[in-house]
């Protein structure tokens, strides 16, 4: 079937149609955009992790060759701007009326594109200069003179908690920006009080750089007659920039437009406007003339918001037999200098007994300021690590209390009879089997057989280690959504998105799904994403959203443009809607030979009629979703050495639904360690996705 014959586009493995723009060197990220009489920046950052700021000169700079403009906090301030208001405190996984940390207990700062009292972390904006060229920016750059006197600084959680004083804002004593605790802690006392037995550990899951394949860049640009201004900047999430920008820079809701082009990797940290891209559009609007930015490496491991980062102190009570009774967790969370937000802290309070039955739970959640870079969500915003804590808990208690560890999770995971089950943190999950994900993996990575491998291994001198990981997704993000869709005379659909891809195959899925629905060939569908000349509601891509809220709008929105269609048909036929046939892609006549397919119908009606076959649907709220599975890794370590190797490495996923089969294996595939893309072992549309490396 090719891509001209409508129907059956669902569940197929279809080539990717954006794939040939792409790897062919025809895509267009940020960094490809070049505006008539543009500037090029160059950012001044702190070298200290935290100092007072006593005065910035900026003379020398400013009479280098080239530079249009040398431009500090003092200036932003002068010009009454706001701080990026991050608004930390997502929304609550269940009810988005409801945020995830109440109010008195976080403290929410506004976050400045420079620093103009204290730098607060090593890589902070000081001053951006703009100049004709880029090697003259990076030249007067160098002329830039701080006056800077360092002061004590924390990069580590429990550094920050017992220094004396305040490391990062004075208004924040303790440096814990927020502090919260969920459950029942005197049930859990009780419990552990009452176990037979008790494990304790602490877990730190490292802090990491965000490292996208498309470095980060922004330009800025003011159209002439209007005064609007437009923003390039490759982002998860057009209209969050939009409107961030607008608030920040005071403007007119027709006084912005944001395009997000090709975007080059997000993986979390793009969702979040950055100081960055504040300064190059304040810089156009004062400059009159576009300004452009580009990070290098250097300036992304400095500056670009980082993941992970979190410390948790967890007990596990259990009876005789090895049954869960309780869970004590302590969790704590590097924010960094500036609260951009505490999504990781919140996903992993809701997700912290994941797919195992554990009837009382006690979870405290802190939020440390510390002199590093910001933390964003980043692959998982949490709930990896909460993942990581409670697995490495489970295999504790079997090491130390004399259980199989196998046995211990069998005797613990949630059975599907079960099902819907609602955990002590409040989520509902309604779909899983839980118990058949682990047995399924522990056959394709023939667990069994690690034994002898073992022993193998050590005839070589390597040590030989496995284990596994059981998971449950919680996926939130932005509750808001937009689709709209259009038919024109010509022969397109054009289908508008609020989320947007980063490298996920939206071009493709999107369309599949919308041809299936309106009984077109795939390729009449043009899916528009990314500007907010077009988007004007949408909360990106990110947190698993966007086939569960954009493909949910999709489907209502085109069971909006078919009831058109059946309209518009019975009005040309003369007879009613109601009789009117919609199947195999044609509209029909159940009592002559007239028929019409959508595009078909558009052309009849002619451009002036055919847009009378559009609508749009929007959506606030949340669409729940549990995606799970089981992974297993295997490992080999030199024992002299300590180099350590993945020598398999085995995922089950259950992802619902598949719209697009090669898609999916791929984002499993590159979900996985380095070693996992070689061998696949596939599975049908209806049972979980395997691969083994």
């Amino acid at each position: 079937m090719s891509s001209r014959e409508p129907g059956g586009y669902v569940g197929r493995p279809i080539p990717r149609v954006e794939d040939r723009r792409l790897i062919t060197g025809a895509g267009r990220y940020t960094d490809d955009f070049a505006l008539p009489g543009q500037l090029h920046a160059a950012f001044v950052r702190s070298p200290y992790p935290h100092a007072e700021i006593r005065g910035v000169e900026t003379r020398a700079a400013a009479e280098a060759p080239g530079v249009a403009a040398v431009l500090t906090a003092a200036d932003y301030l002068a010009d009454g701007l706001r701080g990026i208001a991050h608004r930390p405190n997502p929304a609550g996984a269940v009810d988005i009326r409801e945020r995830s940390f109440r109010a008195d207990a976080v403290v929410d700062l506004p976050h400045w594109p420079f620093a103009h009292d204290r730098a607060r972390h090593a890589g902070e904006p000081v001053a951006v200069v703009v100049a004709e060229t880029l090697a003259q920016a990076w030249d007067a750059a160098a002329l830039v003179e701080a006056d800077y006197a360092p002061l004590p600084a924390a990069v580590r959680i429990l550094d920050a908690l017992e220094a004396e004083a305040p490391l990062v804002r004075e208004e924040v004593p303790g440096n814990v920006c927020v502090d919260e605790t969920f459950g029942a802690p005197e049930a859990v006392a009780r419990a552990f009080a009452e176990a037979a037995h008790v494990v304790r550990f602490s877990f730190q899951s490292s802090r990491i750089v965000n490292c996208q394949m498309e470095p980060r860049a922004a330009i800025g640009t003011v159209d002439g007659e209007t005064g609007a201004l437009t923003v390039i900047a490759g982002s998860q999430g057009a209209v969050r920039y939009r409107d961030g920008l607008r608030e920040i820079l005071d403007l007119p809701e027709d006084g912005i437009r944001v395009v997000c082009p090709d975007v080059g990797g997000g993986f979390g940290p793009r969702s979040f406007l950055y100081p960055e891209v504040v300064a190059v559009a304040w810089a156009a609007r004062r400059l009159g003339r576009p300004v452009r930015w580009t990070a290098d490496r250097s300036q992304a491991f400095l500056a670009d918001y980082q993941g992970r980062d979190m410390r948790f102190t967890a007990g596990l009570a259990l009876d005789a037999d090895g049954r869960f009774l309780a869970l004590d967790i302590d969790m704590l969370s590097n924010v960094g200098a500036h609260t951009v937000v505490f999504v990781p802290l919140a996903n992993a309070s809701r997700v912290v007994t994941t797919v195992y039955d554990i009837p009382t739970v006690a979870v405290r959640a802190r939020g440390v300021l510390t002199n590093t870079v910001p933390i964003a969500p980043y692959r998982g915003a949490g709930r990896p690590e909460a993942t990581f804590a409670l697995e490495r808990l489970i295999d504790l208690a079997a090491r130390r209390c004399g259980f199989d560890r196998l046995a211990l999770r069998r005797r613990n995971l949630i059975a599907r009879d079960r099902l819907p089950y609602r955990s002590p943190m409040g989520l509902t999950y309604d779909s899983g089997d839980f118990h058949g994900n682990l047995e399924r993996a522990l056959a394709l990575s023939d667990w069994a057989g690690a034994t002898g491998r073992k022993r193998d291994a050590a005839t070589r001198g390597k040590l030989l280690g496995i284990g596994l990981a059981c998971y449950v997704e919680a996926p939130v993000g932005d509750p808001r959504e937009r689709v709209a869709l259009g038919v024109s005379a010509a022969g397109v659909v054009d289908l508008v998105t609020g989320t947007q891809s980063t490298g996920q195959g939206h071009e493709t899925s999107f369309a599949q799904v919308a041809a299936d629905l309106l009984g077109v060939p795939m390729d009449s569908v043009r899916v528009l994403s990314g500007d907010t000349a077009v988007v004007t509601m949408g909360g990106g891509s990110h947190s698993d959203r966007s086939m569960r809220m954009a493909g949910t709008l999709i489907v209502e929105t085109a069971g909006k443009v078919v009831a058109q269609a059946r309209a518009a048909c019975a009005r040309l036929w003369d007879m009613e809607a109601d009789a009117v046939v919609f199947e195999d892609g044609l509209f029909r006549d159940p009592g002559s030979n007239r028929a019409f397919s959508l595009l078909e119908l558009a052309e009849a009606l002619g451009p002036e009629r055919a847009d009378a076959l559009s609508a749009e649907s929007s959506f606030v709220g949340r669409i729940p979703a549990h995606p799970t599975g089981c992974a297993v890794c295997e490992v080999e370590i030199d024992a002299d050495t300590g180099a350590l190797a993945i020598t398999r490495h085995t995922t089950v996923d259950d992802v619902g639904r598949v719209v697009n089969p090669l898609i999916v294996d791929g984002q499993v595939h590159g979900g996985m360690s380095r070693a996992s893309a070689r061998r696949c072992a596939r599975a049908s549309p209806t049972t979980p996705r395997a691969a083994r490396s």
